[in-house]
């Protein structure tokens, strides 16, 4: 299920983004400029916020053209 960025507030959009880019834990990049990057491309609609019930995940998806 898609879930728009604009529904959440901000500091659960922070929170929700940071989960996701720490996630695998194998990434050793600056974590506050992945998530600022991750939520530039959500905003800008590149990528979007998806919900799986199954797994009650939320994943970042990028938007197909």
């Amino acid at each position: 299920m898609r879930i728009p960025h604009s529904n959440l507030p901000t500091a659960v959009l922070q929170k929700v983004v940071e989960e996701f880019v720490t996630r695998d834990g194998t990434d050793h990049s600056n974590v506050k400029q992945r998530v600022v990057d991750v939520i530039a491309q959500i905003e800008s609609g590149s990528a979007e916020l998806h919900f799986d019930s199954a797994t009650a995940t939320c994943n970042i998806v990028p938007v197909s053209a």
